[in-house]
């Protein structure tokens, strides 16, 4: 029996359009209301993502920066698990994309930074609702990194390059693509299937109780942590090698028809 709903948001529940469909809306509603537990398990920073949980009426604590980071809802929400990036490697980081010429998002403390108000943060923070602060980082005290994230909207194989480089240069550390343009870079305990379980463990699921769904390669380690592990249909390739079920596209309810199937419940 499924007792906890372990999800990404983009592209699993949240259309390219960045609009929940009505059926979504109503089967995580459902869910909650026979007994789920419904969890955000997101790349995003947990401030962008606090009004996607109030719109979802999701009151479990939110999973952000790929699983850096666990904290309740509110303005006085305890953290209950938290893994960033030591200052000096997040400064190579910052060094190495500067001398490249790489567009970086710099999140300290769950606020974004960036050194230049380009179009790459335009774009990242128009779609998402985000605020950010444009500053030159060496004025910045580099500590309590959440996350850098590297964009290039433009060239997804340099973005590949990236993730090669840098898994290369510092294997310490988690570093995978989570769309096509996006190289995430955090700790290496910052991965969603570290959250996942130590949500599990707080409130006594079984690994066997929880189904995990998601949609890009960074939700492998979700999928992971779930009992019945089930890739989008809009999903990559690599994914869908790791899931137990393939389930239809986020334009198609993927994720209702997933939760029709194994939770048992109609929506």
């Amino acid at each position: 029996m499924i007792k906890m709903v372990a999800t990404d948001i983009d592209g699993t529940i949240l259309g390219y359009d960045f609009v929940f469909r009505p059926a979504v809306k109503k089967c995580i509603k459902d869910l909650q209301e026979s007994g789920i537990k419904v969890v955000l398990v997101t790349g995003r920073m947990h401030y962008a993502t606090e009004n996607i949980a109030k719109t979802l009426g999701i009151t479990t604590p939110i999973v952000s920066y790929q699983g850096g980071l666990i904290k309740e809802q509110g303005e006085n929400g305890r953290v209950l698990y938290e893994k960033t990036l030591s200052p000096k490697r997040a400064k190579e980081i910052i060094r190495w994309a500067k001398e490249n010429n790489i567009h970086i998002n710099l999140y300290m403390k769950d606020v974004l930074y960036v050194e230049n108000d380009d179009i790459a943060v335009r774009r990242y923070t128009g779609e998402r609702a985000i605020p950010y602060k444009v500053c030159n980082f060496d004025d910045l005290k580099i500590e309590h990194v959440n996350k850098i994230l590297a964009i290039d909207f433009d060239d997804a194989e340099r973005v590949t390059g990236w993730v090669n480089y840098l898994r290369e240069k510092m294997p310490e550390l988690y570093i995978v693509k989570s769309t096509p343009y996006f190289c995430e870079i955090t700790n290496n305990e910052a991965k969603k299937s570290c959250a996942v379980k130590f949500l599990s463990n707080l409130w006594g699921i079984k690994k066997e109780e929880i189904l995990a769904i998601g949609d890009q390669n960074n939700d492998i380690e979700l999928l992971k942590s779930g009992g019945i592990a089930v890739a989008m249909g809009n999903g990559t390739s690599e994914l869908k090698s790791c899931a137990d079920f393939v389930t239809d596209t986020i334009d198609n309810d993927g994720f209702v028809k997933a939760v029709e199937k194994f939770c048992k419940i109609k929506v």
